[in-house]
């Protein structure tokens, strides 16, 4: 939670940052695209090092990569040399370090906790991440205000105290196969998911909802120009998903999904594009925040049904690379659909971009309802384990 409390704050300050040297939706655009290519190439192949390596300290060279990169930001900052093509440089190297961190964290889980305690442990790993959302992007924009040489200097402290902790992480642990890297182990992820529809069709779905639905790179945008707020209300707003996320997540810690989960994904991810829309009409800070923490409850069903069926329906052996596939597809939807999202509202402005993203979402939704009979008609999530 640490790492992810860090990285929030940070992007809220790169985010801030670009705008502020640019005044460009286009910049804001080029960030998520920067971040999303290195992941885009090199997740697959992180898959087979979290199944091939011990976690432990593939997730820790990470979080001290993470660590650099800050050190970077911050002595660009006071140097006064971090202008726009170094700012795409930097979130490059963060987008590479992600790409392997993300699925190794996601392959730790079942070496912690019982597979039968699966779907709930799911929820409350959630809700940790969700914990961070909050705290870390509202942190930002207070500190940033501070200057964003705060926001980089506490980066440097997160990210090296997070390496250090994962180095006493006890898991219960297997002997690890070091097979070569070969195309079709790296490639294997894919080939598994596509023999599991149900697995496919809630990736996807996730995938093509928050790519056309995700509207949080024009949050600058909107914070400054339609709400006309400076960087705490930039922060409240990138917190605002998370606070509602938060308390989806602790509901089904508590209740955990046992009934028509295929089903419950759709409705919420219908749920999530009515609330971009919302969001995109506004004009209202509150109401933004309620529009905001709406659209991030909503899609807490679809993390916690997609993140349920990888765990329980994916062997040990195979974990890692399979969570890279699914860590592909989120980076894909988030940081390719930030890159979406500013260049529509480079053609067309921030409130007509929303609005056509929301409309996108349900659409996908009630398609995807044709495509996956077998996930709209998914009756558990236990029920569908092989």
């Amino acid at each position: 939670m640490l790492s992810s409390i860090s990285f929030q704050m940070l992007s809220v300050a790169i985010g801030w940052h670009i705008y502020t040297l640019t005044q460009s939706a286009y910049a804001l655009g080029l960030v998520g695209l920067a971040q999303f290519l290195p992941m885009f190439v090199l997740t697959l192949v992180a898959g087979h090092v979290a199944d091939r390596y011990d976690r432990r300290r593939v997730v820790a060279v990470c979080q001290s990569l993470l660590a650099l990169a800050s050190a970077v930001f911050l002595a660009g900052t006071l140097g006064g040399w971090l202008n726009a093509p170094a700012i795409y440089a930097l979130a490059a190297c963060l987008g590479a370090a992600r790409a392997f961190e993300n699925p190794t964290v996601a392959s730790l889980l079942p070496a912690v906790v019982p597979r039968a305690e699966l779907p709930r442990a799911t929820a409350l790993s959630t809700s940790a991440t969700q914990t961070a959302l909050i705290i870390g992007p509202a942190a930002g924009g207070v500190l940033y205000g501070l200057g964003p040489q705060v926001v980089y200097l506490l980066g440097i402290a997160c990210f090296g105290c997070a390496a250090c902790l994962m180095g006493s992480l006890k898991l219960s642990s297997k002997p690890v196969a070091r097979a070569p890297v070969t195309l079709e182990s790296v490639f294997s992820g894919i080939a598994f998911i596509r023999r599991e529809p149900a697995i496919l069709g809630a990736l996807s779905l996730d995938l093509f909802a928050v790519l056309f639905g995700g509207a949080v790179s024009l949050l600058p945008i909107y914070a400054r120009d339609f709400l006309h707020t400076g960087p705490w209300g930039l922060g409240l707003l990138r917190s605002a998903p998370a606070i509602g996320a938060l308390a989806g997540t602790l509901w089904f810690a508590r209740f955990p999904m046992r009934k028509r989960p295929g089903m419950a994904m759709f409705l919420g991810v219908i749920v999530f594009g009515l609330a971009t829309l919302v969001f995109g009409l506004s004009t209202w800070l509150p109401l933004s925040l309620l529009a905001l923490a709406t659209l991030g409850a909503a899609d807490v069903i679809s993390v916690v049904v997609r993140s349920s069926l990888v765990q329980l329906r994916t062997p040990d052996e195979m974990l890692g690379r399979v969570s890279a596939v699914n860590a592909l597809f989120i980076g894909t939807s988030n940081q390719l659909g930030e890159f979406e999202s500013g260049i529509t509202a480079g053609w067309w402005g921030a409130q007509p971009a929303v609005l056509i993203g929301g409309a996108c979402t349900i659409a996908v939704a009630l398609l995807w309802m044709r495509l996956f009979p077998s996930l709209r008609t998914m009756r558990s999530l236990e029920a569908e384990r092989k």
